[in-house]
């Protein structure tokens, strides 16, 4: 037996804090590594200690095995957590931290090796008798049919991933397909297996330690995905019964026998329609969605794994586990599902989860974090636990209305509609549930909180207001003339109108929005009488016809604009305020396409004076480690190319120049 004392965590992020929550709980001192970009992130200082590794880029940084090593010799580390992700399942890093004397807190690294190729482990798994698809490794892409499922062999993530169902498109998405890879995973190997329709994934979580031990901790279901990734997960899955969860754990610890494996690991399965399961890959490591099996046995899994890297044969109650009440949990993402999952960047002005009964968050962000384009776009975990699966609901969706996320755009209103969605509720999910409906419906904003974002403006005004201080809030010399305020909502344009007294009547118009009940198109005006009102530069307080509510309002300056942040007890908006005078923008050209966002120039497909078409795809931009398609917004002939393969872009660079096609004198679309 050995005792850990101390513990570098070869990761960052929300797992990193997760890691040293439960080190610190054992009496384990942790110490954190982190890139020049992450030198003010919350794990570095949620750590006793922190070796800064030089750089921002991965490859640099986190993925420098020479590095991480060092810095684990440096501070005296017994032992390396390599959490998920970065190095967690690289064989090669596995055995230089074994070969360097440290304690690795994972599998043995011929069991990672063994799994590592999901192409080597199907072979595997059918030698050892474990069902699975049939795929490019043994059959040929006419044998699998159409459609298909095009995989990185070394990875998963969603990346270097693609779905087919026209033969014609094999070849290119080979190619996207196998540059994701390499630039995930340092291998571009893939291959083709049988895309299953309406599947569902569910996976098996296993701990087995060094004394002849192998359990499995019941399923997880994660048929909610975005891009083949998860976004919710919860266990146990309303699918599984007794029987075929007796079924998928047997499968599960027989896959995990036949590698010899020790610590923690997931086994995941693709289950048709019909029940039918098949093995798609081992996890060798901790998975993201950990936390749901936590609490439905009430196991530390991090622990476990010390425990089992420390020489200790499985607790009894690991041994034993018994499922209690139902947990769910969805990944907070900075990337806007409107957008195609676009991922965002930039500061969070405001970040606040809720810590209440039956809630856990895991995260590695808190106000005044910055989101990079180095690193994935999940900032944190938020995890209900209820006495069963409605409750579990419950619980989340409030949970989720009570938090304040002031900055990047996130699919927060995303996964509230998740789980308020009936097909969701009934357990009547699969991997392609986002593709029938993906839940991005905007949520209507009420006048009161345009109401809410004005008077909160008039409050802070006052409270800044270097002459005539000592005036009241909304005073002036003429009360006839109204106070005005244009709020942006989405692509709506709203204008707020109001005399502050005794009384408060506001005129609410929709710009250029035509009243539907009015024949002559007049626009779209509402008087909104408030019988009580109360403002400072925090929100107000609002009541009418005897209903009352309060609207919080934050104010921030972003980008030379105001945003303002209401959150309400419906939820959170972002809305924009437009300047009283508005300054000449004189950035940009006319025809001009930007960067939707930071990162790298992977593929440019075409070249000054080519005819294109709108939805012509232009060039590739790689960022938060998926490839990102730019596609021409208009017809017209590409005038300039400004950039090259291989060049770092910011949001809002200029990238090339349409003209328009159909005029003579080159004016630009």
């Amino acid at each position: 037996m050995t005792l850990i004392r101390s513990l570098l965590i070869a990761n960052r992020g929300e797992i990193a804090c997760r890691i040293a929550r439960t080190a610190r709980d054992l009496g384990i001192r942790t110490i954190a590594i982190h890139s020049d970009a992450d030198a003010d992130a919350l794990h570095v200082s949620t750590c006793d200690q922190a070796v800064a590794l030089p750089g921002d880029a991965p490859a640099d940084t986190y993925l420098r095995t020479d590095l991480i090593i060092a810095a684990a010799r440096r501070t005296g580390a017994e032992a390396i957590h390599p959490g998920y992700g970065f190095l967690a399942e690289n064989a090669a890093f596995a055995q230089a931290v074994i070969d360097a004397g440290l304690i690795w807190i994972g599998p043995p690294p011929t069991a990672i090796a063994a799994m590592g190729s999901k192409v080597e482990a199907k072979a595997a798994m059918r030698t050892a008798g474990v069902p699975v698809l049939p795929d490019s490794s043994v059959e040929g892409i006419d044998q699998i049919g159409m459609p298909l499922l095009i995989k990185a062999s070394a990875g998963g993530g969603g990346r270097g991933m693609r779905i087919v169902r026209d033969s014609a498109q094999l070849a290119e998405s080979l190619e996207i397909a196998t540059r994701e890879a390499v630039s995930a995973f340092g291998d571009g190997t893939v291959f083709c297996e049988r895309y299953v329709e309406r599947s569902r994934h569910i996976e098996i979580q296993v701990m087995a330690d060094h004394h002849g031990n192998t359990v499995a901790l019941f399923e997880r279901e994660c048929s909610i995905q975005r891009r083949h990734q998860k976004i919710v997960e919860e266990a146990p899955s309303p699918a599984v019964t007794p029987e075929l969860r007796s079924r998928l754990c047997e499968a599960a610890v027989t896959a995990a026998r036949n590698v010899g494996y020790i610590g923690a690991g997931t086994v995941e399965f693709l289950m048709d329609p019909a029940g039918e399961f098949y093995f798609l890959e081992m996890n060798t490591r901790l998975q993201v969605e950990h936390p749901v099996t936590e609490m439905i046995t009430g196991l530390d899994l991090v622990a476990l794994q010390i425990r089992i890297a420390e020489g200790h044969p499985l607790p009894a109650e690991a041994l034993h586990p018994t499922i209690t009440g139902h947990s769910i949990e969805v990944r907070l993402t900075a990337e806007d599902p409107a957008q195609n999952y676009m991922p965002m960047t930039g500061t969070f002005h405001r970040f606040e989860l809720p810590h209440t009964a039956g809630i856990r968050v895991d995260t590695g962000i808190s106000s005044g974090s910055v989101i990079s384009p180095h690193y994935d776009s999940m900032v944190a975990k938020v995890i209900a636990h209820g006495t069963d699966r409605l409750d579990a609901i419950r619980r989340l969706h409030r949970a989720l209305t009570e938090s304040k996320v002031h900055g990047p755009t996130t699919n927060l209103d995303q996964l509230r509609q998740i789980l308020l969605d009936p097909r969701f509720q009934s357990g009547d999910m699969h991997t392609g549930f986002l593709e029938d409906d993906p839940c991005i419906t905007p949520t209507a904003t009420s006048d009161l909180e345009f109401v809410a974002v004005a008077l909160t403006m008039q409050a802070r005004h006052r409270a800044s207001a270097t002459a005539w201080a000592f005036t009241p809030s909304g005073w002036r010399n003429n009360a006839a003339v109204a106070h005005a305020v244009t709020i942006l909502d989405g692509d709506r344009e709203v204008e707020v109108r109001y005399v502050l007294g005794r009384t408060l009547t506001v005129e609410i118009t929709d710009i250029d929005q035509a009243d539907p009940a009015d024949p002559t198109g007049s626009p779209n005006i509402r008087q909104v009488p408030i019988s009580q009102w109360e403002a400072d530069t925090a929100g107000v307080s609002l009541s009418v016809d005897g209903l009352s509510a309060c609207y919080e309002v934050d104010l921030v300056t972003d980008m030379n604009r105001t945003v303002a942040y209401v959150h309400s007890p419906d939820g959170s908006r972002r809305l924009f305020v437009q300047p009283r005078f508005p300054a000449v923008n004189l950035a940009g050209t006319a025809g001009s396409l930007t960067a939707p966002m930071p990162g790298a120039i992977r593929r440019v497909y075409v070249s000054v004076g080519e005819l294109v078409t709108a939805g012509t795809p232009l060039l590739a931009l790689e960022a938060m480690k998926m490839e990102h398609q730019v596609l021409a917004p208009a017809d017209g002939i590409v005038a300039e190319v400004m950039i090259g393969v291989g060049d770092q872009v910011d949001t809002g660079q200029t990238l090339l120049r349409l003209e328009d096609a159909n005029e003579d004198q080159g004016e630009t679309s």
